[in-house]
Protein backbone atom coordinates (compact mmCIF):
# COMPACT_ATOMS: atom_id res chain seq x y z
CA UNK A 1 0.00 0.00 0.00
CA UNK A 2 2.10 2.91 -1.30
CA UNK A 3 0.02 5.54 0.51
CA UNK A 4 0.85 4.10 3.95
CA UNK A 5 4.04 5.65 5.24
CA UNK A 6 3.70 6.02 8.98
CA UNK A 7 2.20 3.53 11.42
CA UNK A 8 1.91 3.24 15.18
CA UNK A 9 2.14 0.04 17.17
CA UNK A 10 0.67 -0.04 20.68
CA UNK A 11 1.85 -2.93 22.85
CA UNK A 12 5.30 -4.52 22.70
CA UNK A 13 4.70 -7.88 24.32
CA UNK A 14 5.97 -11.20 23.02
CA UNK A 15 3.80 -10.72 19.92
CA UNK A 16 3.83 -6.96 19.37
CA UNK A 17 7.58 -6.53 19.75
CA UNK A 18 8.50 -8.64 16.70
CA UNK A 19 5.41 -7.58 14.70
CA UNK A 20 6.39 -3.93 15.01
CA UNK A 21 9.93 -4.94 14.11
CA UNK A 22 8.80 -6.51 10.85
CA UNK A 23 6.96 -3.31 9.94
CA UNK A 24 10.15 -1.32 10.50
CA UNK A 25 12.20 -3.76 8.44
CA UNK A 26 9.76 -3.32 5.54
CA UNK A 27 10.45 0.39 5.45
CA UNK A 28 7.46 1.79 7.30
CA UNK A 29 7.99 4.69 9.67
CA UNK A 30 7.04 3.07 12.98
CA UNK A 31 6.15 4.78 16.26
CA UNK A 32 5.84 2.40 19.21
CA UNK A 33 4.12 2.74 22.55
CA UNK A 34 4.26 0.43 25.55
CA UNK A 35 3.13 0.93 29.13
CA UNK A 36 6.65 0.03 30.21
CA UNK A 37 9.01 2.61 28.72
CA UNK A 38 11.88 0.15 29.10
CA UNK A 39 10.32 -2.18 26.53
CA UNK A 40 10.09 0.67 24.03
CA UNK A 41 13.75 1.43 24.61
CA UNK A 42 14.63 -2.23 24.04
CA UNK A 43 12.71 -2.17 20.77
CA UNK A 44 14.50 1.00 19.63
CA UNK A 45 17.79 -0.71 20.38
CA UNK A 46 16.98 -3.32 17.73
CA UNK A 47 14.89 -1.47 15.15
CA UNK A 48 14.62 1.84 13.34
CA UNK A 49 11.74 3.96 14.54
CA UNK A 50 10.63 6.18 17.37
CA UNK A 51 8.68 5.85 20.60
CA UNK A 52 5.89 7.83 22.22
CA UNK A 53 4.93 8.38 25.85
CA UNK A 54 1.19 7.99 25.20
CA UNK A 55 -1.03 6.22 22.66
CA UNK A 56 -2.28 9.64 21.55
CA UNK A 57 1.24 10.82 20.78
CA UNK A 58 2.02 7.58 18.94
CA UNK A 59 -1.08 7.91 16.74
CA UNK A 60 -0.44 11.47 15.55
CA UNK A 61 0.09 11.59 11.80
CA UNK A 62 -0.19 7.81 11.35
CA UNK A 63 -2.06 6.14 8.51
CA UNK A 64 -2.63 2.98 10.57
CA UNK A 65 -2.60 2.44 14.33
CA UNK A 66 -2.05 -1.18 15.37
CA UNK A 67 -2.71 -2.51 18.87
CA UNK A 68 -1.74 -5.85 20.38
CA UNK A 69 -2.34 -5.83 24.12
CA UNK A 70 -3.82 -8.17 26.72
CA UNK A 71 -7.61 -8.02 26.92
CA UNK A 72 -10.69 -5.87 26.35
CA UNK A 73 -9.88 -3.43 29.15
CA UNK A 74 -6.26 -3.11 28.00
CA UNK A 75 -7.52 -2.18 24.53
CA UNK A 76 -9.86 0.42 25.98
CA UNK A 77 -6.99 1.88 28.01
CA UNK A 78 -4.99 2.67 24.87
CA UNK A 79 -7.96 3.81 22.78
CA UNK A 80 -10.01 6.09 25.02
CA UNK A 81 -9.30 8.97 27.34
CA UNK A 82 -7.27 12.14 27.06
CA UNK A 83 -4.13 10.22 26.13
CA UNK A 84 -5.92 7.57 24.05
CA UNK A 85 -5.18 6.85 20.42
CA UNK A 86 -8.53 8.22 19.27
CA UNK A 87 -7.42 11.68 20.37
CA UNK A 88 -4.32 11.53 18.18
CA UNK A 89 -5.55 9.84 15.00
CA UNK A 90 -6.12 11.80 11.81
CA UNK A 91 -9.27 11.64 9.68
CA UNK A 92 -9.29 8.56 7.46
CA UNK A 93 -6.77 6.69 9.60
CA UNK A 94 -7.37 3.02 10.37
CA UNK A 95 -7.29 1.38 13.80
CA UNK A 96 -6.36 -2.31 13.63
CA UNK A 97 -6.76 -4.40 16.79
CA UNK A 98 -4.62 -7.54 16.87
CA UNK A 99 -5.61 -8.29 20.47
CA UNK A 100 -7.59 -11.47 21.08
CA UNK A 101 -10.66 -9.82 22.54
CA UNK A 102 -14.45 -10.07 22.49
CA UNK A 103 -16.59 -9.58 19.40
CA UNK A 104 -18.60 -7.04 21.42
CA UNK A 105 -15.48 -4.92 21.87
CA UNK A 106 -14.89 -5.02 18.11
CA UNK A 107 -18.37 -3.62 17.48
CA UNK A 108 -17.83 -0.99 20.18
CA UNK A 109 -14.52 0.13 18.66
CA UNK A 110 -15.99 0.21 15.18
CA UNK A 111 -18.70 2.59 16.33
CA UNK A 112 -16.26 4.74 18.33
CA UNK A 113 -13.83 5.12 15.44
CA UNK A 114 -16.58 5.79 12.91
CA UNK A 115 -17.89 8.66 15.04
CA UNK A 116 -14.51 10.36 14.71
CA UNK A 117 -14.06 9.72 11.00
CA UNK A 118 -11.71 6.73 11.35
CA UNK A 119 -11.89 3.14 10.12
CA UNK A 120 -11.60 -0.08 12.13
CA UNK A 121 -10.62 -3.70 11.57
CA UNK A 122 -10.55 -6.43 14.22
CA UNK A 123 -7.63 -8.69 13.37
CA UNK A 124 -6.65 -11.29 16.00
CA UNK A 125 -3.69 -13.47 15.12
CA UNK A 126 -2.64 -17.10 15.47
CA UNK A 127 0.84 -18.57 15.34
CA UNK A 128 2.26 -17.67 18.73
CA UNK A 129 5.53 -16.00 19.57
CA UNK A 130 7.45 -18.07 17.01
CA UNK A 131 4.99 -17.07 14.29
CA UNK A 132 5.37 -13.40 15.20
CA UNK A 133 9.16 -13.59 15.27
CA UNK A 134 9.32 -15.41 11.94
CA UNK A 135 6.71 -13.20 10.29
CA UNK A 136 4.35 -16.07 9.48
CA UNK A 137 1.24 -15.29 11.52
CA UNK A 138 -2.28 -16.13 10.45
CA UNK A 139 -4.54 -13.07 10.71
CA UNK A 140 -8.34 -13.25 10.87
CA UNK A 141 -10.04 -9.97 10.05
CA UNK A 142 -13.47 -8.45 10.44
CA UNK A 143 -14.61 -5.22 8.83
CA UNK A 144 -15.25 -3.39 5.57
CA UNK A 145 -13.75 -5.00 2.46
CA UNK A 146 -12.37 -1.71 1.12
CA UNK A 147 -10.61 -0.97 4.39
CA UNK A 148 -9.26 -4.53 4.50
CA UNK A 149 -7.70 -4.06 1.08
CA UNK A 150 -5.83 -1.03 2.40
CA UNK A 151 -4.30 -2.81 5.40
CA UNK A 152 -3.71 -6.23 3.84
CA UNK A 153 -0.35 -5.40 2.18
CA UNK A 154 0.89 -3.83 5.41
CA UNK A 155 -0.06 -6.77 7.61
CA UNK A 156 1.71 -9.01 5.10
CA UNK A 157 4.89 -7.70 6.73
CA UNK A 158 4.45 -10.27 9.51
CA UNK A 159 1.86 -12.72 8.19
CA UNK A 160 1.67 -15.73 5.92
CA UNK A 161 -2.12 -15.53 5.62
CA UNK A 162 -4.45 -12.56 6.03
CA UNK A 163 -8.15 -13.26 5.47
CA UNK A 164 -11.28 -11.13 5.71
CA UNK A 165 -13.81 -13.32 7.53
CA UNK A 166 -16.81 -10.99 7.38
CA UNK A 167 -18.15 -7.88 9.07
CA UNK A 168 -16.73 -6.31 12.21
CA UNK A 169 -16.35 -8.96 14.91
CA UNK A 170 -15.94 -11.85 12.49
CA UNK A 171 -12.21 -11.88 13.05
CA UNK A 172 -12.66 -12.28 16.80
CA UNK A 173 -15.31 -14.96 16.34
CA UNK A 174 -12.97 -16.90 14.05
CA UNK A 175 -10.21 -16.65 16.66
CA UNK A 176 -12.64 -18.15 19.16
CA UNK A 177 -13.11 -21.14 16.86
CA UNK A 178 -9.32 -21.38 16.69
CA UNK A 179 -9.00 -21.51 20.48
CA UNK A 180 -11.80 -24.08 20.81
CA UNK A 181 -10.00 -26.36 18.37
CA UNK A 182 -6.59 -25.88 20.00
CA UNK A 183 -7.98 -26.70 23.46
CA UNK A 184 -9.51 -29.92 22.16
CA UNK A 185 -6.35 -30.88 20.26
CA UNK A 186 -4.14 -30.37 23.30
CA UNK A 187 -6.37 -32.39 25.59
CA UNK A 188 -6.44 -35.26 23.08
CA UNK A 189 -2.68 -35.00 22.58
CA UNK A 190 -2.13 -34.98 26.35
CA UNK A 191 -4.14 -38.16 26.78
CA UNK A 192 -2.44 -39.80 23.81
CA UNK A 193 1.09 -39.01 24.98
CA UNK A 194 0.35 -40.08 28.54
CA UNK A 195 -1.14 -43.33 27.21
CA UNK A 196 1.98 -43.93 25.10
CA UNK A 197 4.23 -43.51 28.14
CA UNK A 198 2.07 -45.76 30.30
CA UNK A 199 2.11 -48.40 27.54
CA UNK A 200 5.90 -48.36 27.42
CA UNK A 201 6.11 -46.99 23.89
CA UNK A 202 8.90 -44.72 22.66
CA UNK A 203 7.33 -41.24 22.30
CA UNK A 204 9.65 -40.18 19.48
CA UNK A 205 8.65 -43.15 17.35
CA UNK A 206 4.98 -42.76 18.14
CA UNK A 207 5.02 -39.08 17.19
CA UNK A 208 7.01 -39.74 14.03
CA UNK A 209 4.52 -42.33 12.82
CA UNK A 210 1.16 -40.84 13.74
CA UNK A 211 2.10 -37.27 12.80
CA UNK A 212 2.16 -38.44 9.18
CA UNK A 213 -1.43 -39.65 9.35
CA UNK A 214 -4.85 -38.32 10.21
CA UNK A 215 -3.84 -37.46 13.79
CA UNK A 216 -1.17 -35.02 12.66
CA UNK A 217 -1.34 -31.37 13.73
CA UNK A 218 0.85 -28.36 14.46
CA UNK A 219 0.48 -29.10 18.15
CA UNK A 220 1.71 -32.65 17.65
CA UNK A 221 4.72 -31.59 15.63
CA UNK A 222 5.70 -28.77 17.99
CA UNK A 223 4.52 -29.83 21.44
CA UNK A 224 4.11 -33.62 21.73
CA UNK A 225 7.75 -34.43 22.53
CA UNK A 226 8.19 -31.61 25.06
CA UNK A 227 4.96 -32.74 26.71
CA UNK A 228 6.41 -36.21 27.33
CA UNK A 229 9.49 -34.55 28.86
CA UNK A 230 7.45 -32.30 31.12
CA UNK A 231 8.85 -29.13 29.55
CA UNK A 232 6.45 -26.17 29.68
CA UNK A 233 8.52 -23.03 30.30
CA UNK A 234 7.80 -21.46 26.91
CA UNK A 235 5.01 -20.79 24.42
CA UNK A 236 1.45 -19.56 24.96
CA UNK A 237 0.70 -19.19 28.66
CA UNK A 238 -2.18 -20.97 30.38
CA UNK A 239 -3.27 -17.63 31.88
CA UNK A 240 -3.82 -16.24 28.39
CA UNK A 241 -5.63 -19.35 27.21
CA UNK A 242 -8.03 -19.10 30.13
CA UNK A 243 -8.64 -15.47 29.22
CA UNK A 244 -9.44 -16.55 25.66
CA UNK A 245 -11.66 -19.43 26.73
CA UNK A 246 -13.60 -17.10 29.03
CA UNK A 247 -14.37 -14.97 25.97
CA UNK A 248 -15.37 -18.11 24.04
CA UNK A 249 -17.69 -19.42 26.75
CA UNK A 250 -19.33 -16.03 27.22
CA UNK A 251 -19.97 -15.76 23.48
CA UNK A 252 -21.44 -19.27 23.51
CA UNK A 253 -23.97 -18.12 26.08
CA UNK A 254 -25.13 -15.57 23.51
CA UNK A 255 -25.18 -17.69 20.36
CA UNK A 256 -26.32 -20.87 22.18
CA UNK A 257 -23.42 -22.98 20.87
CA UNK A 258 -22.87 -26.10 23.00
CA UNK A 259 -19.25 -26.36 24.13
CA UNK A 260 -19.15 -29.18 26.71
CA UNK A 261 -15.56 -30.26 26.00
CA UNK A 262 -14.28 -26.67 25.91
CA UNK A 263 -15.90 -25.90 29.26
CA UNK A 264 -14.34 -29.02 30.78
CA UNK A 265 -10.88 -28.26 29.39
CA UNK A 266 -11.14 -24.72 30.73
CA UNK A 267 -11.53 -26.25 34.19
CA UNK A 268 -8.50 -28.46 33.55
CA UNK A 269 -6.53 -25.30 32.83
CA UNK A 270 -7.81 -23.87 36.11
CA UNK A 271 -6.26 -26.90 37.82
CA UNK A 272 -2.95 -26.22 36.06
CA UNK A 273 -3.09 -22.68 37.41
CA UNK A 274 -3.67 -24.05 40.91
CA UNK A 275 -0.46 -26.06 40.48
CA UNK A 276 1.45 -22.85 39.80
CA UNK A 277 1.43 -23.31 36.02
CA UNK A 278 -0.23 -20.08 34.97
CA UNK A 279 2.80 -19.13 32.87
CA UNK A 280 3.33 -22.64 31.51
CA UNK A 281 2.62 -23.39 27.87
CA UNK A 282 -0.89 -24.62 27.09
CA UNK A 283 0.51 -28.09 26.41
CA UNK A 284 0.89 -28.42 30.19
CA UNK A 285 -2.54 -30.06 30.29
CA UNK A 286 -0.59 -33.32 30.26
CA UNK A 287 0.82 -32.46 33.70
CA UNK A 288 -2.59 -33.26 35.21
CA UNK A 289 -2.35 -36.79 33.77
CA UNK A 290 1.31 -37.45 34.48
CA UNK A 291 1.16 -36.12 38.06
CA UNK A 292 -2.31 -36.85 39.40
Amino acid sequence: MSTVKKVAFLGLGVMGFPMAGHLASKGFQVVVYNRSKEKSEQWLGKHNGSSALTPKEAAIGCDIVFACVGNDDDVRSVVYGTDGALNGMQEGAIFVDHTTASANLAVELSEATKEKGFEFIDAPVSGGQAGAENGVLTVMCGGDAAVFEKINPVIDSYAKAVTLMGDVGAGQLTKMVNQICIAGLLQGLSEGMNFALKAGLQPEKVIDVISKGAAGSWQMENRALTMTKGEFEFGFAVNWMRKDLKIVLEEAQTNKARLPATALIDQFYAQVQERGGGRWDTSSLVHLLMHD
